[in-house]
């Protein structure tokens, strides 16, 4: 298969990263679908699309009279006008429309050209999927995890098609930041990492090639080290989440610090991520400090961003 033959994308899981995917992905024309497991998740996941369409719209308006506005997954520069503008609003209307939220099977896999897993940071709950999802998908498609920190040979056998499985990973807020990182196992046929590539292209994110199997890819080899270094701050009473942040902004001139950075995020995966290290199990250590306190501010409903509330309050 190559990249002219892909039409139908599903991504499954529609939380802060899953729901950017796919309206990025239907903006650039694709027939999406986003899977989630029940209709509760659906609830979620609307008002992120919701909200998704507004930035949308509202940074296209803007680039009428601010170029500091600029977002490359939306438009080249060299093709603003106002009426492309227009044109593109029109577009982002349209792929609000269109894009599909189910929780039937059937209806979101058996048809797909490609498939993208953005579910839970866990690996027992993505080993369900794949078994499951095995069961649904046609001989044709090509699988790729959005796994932030897990490999994708720690699951390609249980896709059923390791040959078509890989990994495709993006940096929050893609419409500004079009990072999609690609990474193979030692299984992945090379023409199918190949169709990765020129799909990321195809919906104006910058490809970046992975050339080995790296936990956290190349982004987040650097990001969860920095991220996890804030945190050991905060959980052991160092400093403020809003002094870290300045310190960091202050010193390196960096437009946000590492707990607005989780904020957009979302704690939850911080907390996932963070349960993945054997040492956030212990009792007395700093990384079980730092799961506990996460977990409270999760209870509380302070998800981050998207919830209007996280280390930082947002207006909805």
């Amino acid at each position: 298969m190559d990249i002219s033959q892909v039409k139908n994308v599903t991504v499954a899981g529609g939380g802060v990263l899953g729901s950017q995917i796919a309206f990025q992905i239907a903006y650039s024309g694709y027939d999406t679908t986003i899977w989630l497991r029940t209709d509760a998740s659906i609830g979620r996941a609307q008002p992120k699309i919701d909200r998704l369409k507004e930035i949308y719209l509202n940074t296209l308006e803007a680039l009428k009279t601010n170029p500091k506005a600029y977002a490359y997954g939306l438009i080249a520069k060299e093709d603003i006008t106002a009426e492309k503008l227009d044109e593109l609003k029109g577009r982002v209307e349209e792929a609000y429309a269109h894009l599909k939220l189910t929780t039937d099977w059937d209806e979101a896999f058996n048809d797909a050209d490609f498939v993208i897993e953005s579910v839970a940071e866990e690996p027992k709950q993505k080993i369900a999927f794949y078994s499951e999802l095995a069961k649904h998908l046609p001989e044709k498609t090509v699988i790729a995890t959005n796994s932030s920190t897990m490999i994708p040979s720690m699951f390609a056998e249980h896709t059923g098609r390791p040959e078509k499985y890989l990994a495709l990973h993006f940096a929050n807020e893609i419409w500004k930041n079009p990072l999609a990182e690609v990474m193979g196992h030692a299984g992945t046929a090379q023409e199918n990492f190949d169709l990765v590539v020129a799909f990321a292209a195809s919906i104006r994110m910058i490809p970046v090639k992975v050339l080995k199997e790296q936990p956290g890819y190349l982004l987040n080899s650097m990001l969860v080290p920095f991220l996890s270094a804030a945190e050991g701050l905060w959980a052991g009473g160092i400093g403020s989440p809003e002094d870290i942040d300045r310190a960091w902004m202050i010193g390196t001139g960096a437009p946000a610090g590492p707990f607005r950075i989780l904020d957009i995020i979302g704690l939850t995966t911080a907390y996932n991520v963070g349960m993945l290290n054997p040492k956030a199990q212990q009792e007395g250590t700093i990384e079980n400090r730092i799961v506990t306190l996460l977990k409270e501010k999760i209870d509380a409903g302070e998800l981050g961003i998207n919830a209007g509330k996280g280390f930082y309050t947002y207006g909805k």
